[in-house]
C-alpha cells in the first residue's frame, strides 16, 4: 500500500535544499522511500538535485522537472531557488521514461513509455505524466498512453517550463537530464483512485483567426498569412517579439461543445504557444488541423475564482467526505487577480488547499508552475493550458 509525504522550501544551496526537504518528508527514514517526485526553478541545477536524493535514498527512484515556481503544503513560492518534493513508499510502482520526445513522435515515443509501465506493472490504474513544455503535441502523448493502456487509466501531471520565456525546459530520470524527455509513474494500488478537474477563468473575444495551413501540431498559416506574424499582430505585438512575450497575454482558445463546455464552466478550452521557427510557423500545444478556429482571449479576475470555487465544490461532491491520502497540481502563472502577484498567488492556493485539509492542515502536497496540465473532461482524458489542474488521490 503506497504511502505519501511531501515538503517544499526556498533555499540557495541546493544539496541542502534537498537534505531539508528529505527530513521533513521522511524524518530518519530515507533508505525505505521509493520513489522521489522533485519539481525545482531553474536557479537549481537538477543534475545536483537528483544526486543527492540518490546518496541519501539508494533504493528509490528520482524523477524531476524544472519548472516557474512551486507549490506545497507550506504555501507557494515563485522564485529562482525553489524546490518541492513528494515521496512514495510502497512497491506498487513503475517508473518509464523516454528521451527525443517532439510534436511529430509524440505518439510513438508516448506508447514506449507506456508498454515499459505495463511490463513493470500490469495493472496500473492511474499515470502521473511529465513531458518537455516546448515542441510537443500533447493529445498524441494521451493516445499513445492509451493506446497501450487504455482510456480508462487516468492520465494526469504537467509540462515542464522554463521561467516562462519558452526557451528550454528539463526533465531529469535517475541522474540523466534532458531538454526534450517525458518521463510516466504508474500506479498500480488497487486501494488508490485519483480524481482530476481543471479550471481557467479566461474569455473568448473578438473574431477568430483561422487555421490555413498547418502540419500536426506545427500551425503554418493563419488566415492565410505567416502563422507568427499574423498572431503576433492581432495581440498588438511586433513579429520579432518571442514566445515569451506572448505567453502572458496570448492565450489561445478552441470551442468546446455545449456538453463539455457545460462541464468545464467555459466555452472554451485554452492553448500556449512555446515556440515559432525562424519561417514564421509557431508550435501549437496539440494537433491543430486545417480550419480549426482560434480566439484570443482576456483574462477575468473575478471568473478565475468563481471557478476555482466551482471546480472544488465538485470535487468534494465526489470526496463524499473523503479526504485525500495526496495531491498532486499543476498551474500556470498567468493567473491571479494582478497577474504576477504572490499574494493573490496564495489567496488561490489557500481556496484549494482548506477544503482538503485535516484539521487545518493539507495533506501531502506536490504543486508546479508550467506550461500545461492533464486532466479529465467529459470522462477523458485530456490537456489544458493556463489552468488551475487538482490530482487527488483517495483511498477507496
Amino acid at each position: 500500500m503506497l504511502e505519501f509525504s511531501s515538503a517544499s522550501l526556498r533555499l540557495v544551496n541546493s544539496q541542502r535544499a534537498i537534505e531539508e526537504c528529505l527530513d521533513v518528508a521522511l524524518g530518519a527514514d530515507t533508505a525505505s522511500c521509493d520513489l522521489v517526485v522533485i519539481h525545482a526553478s531553474l536557479g537549481h541545477p537538477l543534475k545536483a538535485l537528483v544526486d543527492q536524493v540518490r546518496k541519501q535514498c539508494p533504493r528509490a527512484r528520482v524523477v524531476a522537472s524544472s519548472c516557474c515556481g512551486v507549490v506545497g503544503r507550506e504555501g507557494v513560492s515563485e522564485s529562482m531557488k525553489d524546490v518541492a518534493i513528494m515521496t512514495v513508499r510502497g512497491p506498487e510502482l513503475a517508473v518509464a521514461h523516454v528521451d527525443g520526445i517532439y510534436g511529430q513522435n509524440a505518439f510513438e515515443r508516448s506508447v514506449e513509455l507506456a508498454t515499459e509501465l505495463k511490463r513493470q506493472q500490469p495493472n496500473i490504474n492511474f499515470v502521473y505524466f511529465l513531458a518537455s513544455g516546448i515542441d510537443i503535441a500533447n493529445d498524441r502523448c494521451i493516445a499513445g498512453l492509451e493506446s497501450v493502456l487504455g482510456p480508462d487509466v487516468t492520465i494526469f501531471g504537467a509540462t515542464s517550463s522554463d521561467n516562462m520565456r519558452g526557451v528550454v525546459s528539463y526533465q531529469a530520470v535517475d541522474g540523466e537530464v534532458f531538454e526534450h524527455g517525458a518521463f510516466a509513474i504508474g500506479f498500480a494500488d488497487p486501494t488508490l483512485e485519483v480524481d482530476t478537474q481543471a479550471t481557467h477563468g479566461f474569455i473568448a473575444v473578438g473574431e477568430p483567426m483561422v487555421v490555413t495551413r498547418s502540419e500536426g501540431s506545427k500551425i503554418l498559416e493563419l488566415n492565410g498569412k505567416p502563422a507568427w506574424t499574423e498572431y503576433t499582430g492581432c495581440l498588438g505585438l511586433p513579429d520579432t517579439a518571442t514566445p515569451g512575450d506572448t505567453i502572458p497575454v496570448g492565450a489561445l482558445a478552441e470551442e468546446l461543445s455545449p456538453a463539455l463546455a457545460a462541464e468545464y464552466g467555459n466555452a472554451h478550452i485554452l492553448r500556449v504557444v512555446t515556440k515559432r521557427d525562424a519561417d514564421g510557423a509557431m508550435h501549437y500545444a496539440t494537433d491543430c488541423p486545417v480550419g480549426t478556429r482560434l480566439w484570443l482571449t482576456v483574462r477575468d479576475e473575478d471568473r478565475i475564482f468563481q471557478d476555482l470555487e466551482r471546480m472544488m465544490k465538485a470535487m468534494l461532491e465526489r470526496a463524499g467526505g473523503r479526504k485525500p491520502v495526496a495531491v498532486f497540481h499543476a498551474d500556470c502563472l498567468a493567473r491571479g487577480r494582478f497577474l504576477f502577484n504572490r499574494v493573490m498567488k496564495d489567496e488561490l492556493v489557500s481556496r484549494m488547499q482548506y477544503p482538503l485539509s485535516t484539521d487545518g492542515t493539507p495533506p501531502p502536497w506536490l504543486g508546479m508552475y508550467g506550461f500545461g496540465e492533464f486532466a479529465r473532461l467529459g470522462g477523458l482524458n485530456a490537456y489544458h493550458n493556463y489552468t488551475t489542474a487538482l490530482y487527488a488521490i483517495y483511498r477507496r
